[in-house]
């Protein structure tokens, strides 16, 4: 029995959500899973109906559970909220309190996709990147935190970047052992001709480099691995960044794969994984049936092999994936001249067909 609790917060998760569990379902029946749902409020909705964007109900249900699947959170509604109450404060509770230090962040071209990429061709063809995420710890976290009024009659605001010894250390392990299961290179990102907290970082990462004599470890700089990344992209294997700048570089990441509908994500390190996409949640297609739920899918199969230990599971999902794309089927989002265009449930509905007939990912 795989306990999953399900989150689909607010805008467009919900109807993502369903085609992940569809598609989850028809595995479940294929590799003998029997899961068992939960679902829970969080973000917006949670702020609508308990007062808090993390009610404890969900972040204990969340921590007796197989893995965690979580759509998107916010909106304008709560735009005006206080930072604290605001559907993104959520976000950082759940994995403060789930202790999910390390994100991690596939961008991946699929070869029917190509084209759609914002890159030539030639340059997006073969891109397999992943960006691992510190996501505890930096500027998100940091202490102290706050906003006063300054003699002139403004404000000065304040927020504090600080990390660990620790915090570096246990996220560039996970980097160096991903990068053992790939192609046996990290790229660690910082910005340490200016940063204190960077030049840590550097430091604290070369030590654990060298725990790892087979795999090529290069430092770089923020701003140029944002250069990097649209100038020669098949360059990086894993790449090995903090909070903030891996919020950043995965986005620039995703467009890379042709749209932020692509582009999942699994945040680890606690006794309960938490897989999301990347996107957001897009209050202005809610409801239309018009968002593309492919991240979400494979958000979910992030979770068959993480949370679950279901490697063959997970490959069932990406192949299928591959497969309805192969076969010209496209949300808005990646449409293209000659392709088929189909909504959020036909894509899910597509995806689901391909897993029971078992794919045919590799083939042309």
């Amino acid at each position: 029995m795989a306990k999953i609790v399900l989150l689909p917060g607010d805008g467009i998760g919900t109807e993502i959500m369903q085609e992940a569990v569809k598609v989850l379902e028809v595995v479940g029946e294929m590799e003998d899973i029997d899961f068992q749902w939960e679902t829970a409020d969080m973000g917006g909705v949670a702020i609508d109906e308990h007062g808090t964007p993390l009610p404890d109900d969900t972040l204990d249900a969340c921590r007796e559970a197989d893995g965690v699947l979580l759509g998107a959170v916010g909106g304008p509604k709560w735009d005006d909220l206080p930072g604290d109450l605001r559907p993104e404060a959520g976000l950082l509770g759940i994995r403060r309190g789930l202790g999910l230090f390390a994100n991690l962040r596939p961008a991946r071209v699929f070869n029917p996709l190509v084209d759609a990429s914002s890159l030539k061709a030639e340059l997006a063809a073969g891109v397999d990147i992943l960006v691992v995420r510190e996501l505890t710890g930096g500027l998100y976290f940091g202490r102290p935190r706050f906003r006063e009024e300054t003699e002139t009659g403004g404000f000065r605001a304040v927020d504090t970047l600080e990390y660990t010894t620790e915090e570096i250390r246990r996220i560039a392990l996970v980097a160096f052992e991903a990068a053992q299961k790939r192609r046996q290179k990290v790229t660690s990102v910082d910005k340490s001709n200016i940063l204190e907290s960077s030049r840590l970082w550097r430091e604290v990462v070369g030590e654990v480099a060298r725990e790892f004599p087979s795999i090529e470890c290069e430092h770089m700089f923020v701003d140029n691995c944002a250069m990097q990344l649209l100038r020669d992209p098949k360059q990086f294997d894993v790449i090995l960044t903090t909070n903030m700048f891996g919020d950043i570089l995965s986005d620039e990441a995703a467009m890379l794969t042709g749209s932020l509908g692509m582009l999942p994500s699994a945040s680890i390190g606690g006794s309960v994984g938490l897989y999301e996409p990347v996107h957001g949640s897009a209050p202005t297609i809610a409801g239309q049936d018009i968002a593309n739920p492919l991240a979400m899918i494979l958000s979910a199969a992030m979770l068959l092999q993480y949370s679950l230990n279901n490697v063959k599971a997970a490959l069932r999902v990406e192949k299928a994936v591959e497969d309805v794309l192969r076969r010209g089927y496209r949300t808005q989002d990646i449409w293209q001249e000659g392709m088929q265009l189909v909504g959020t449930k036909a894509m899910g509905d597509e995806v689901a067909k391909a897993v029971a007939e078992g794919g045919t990912y590799g083939k042309s």
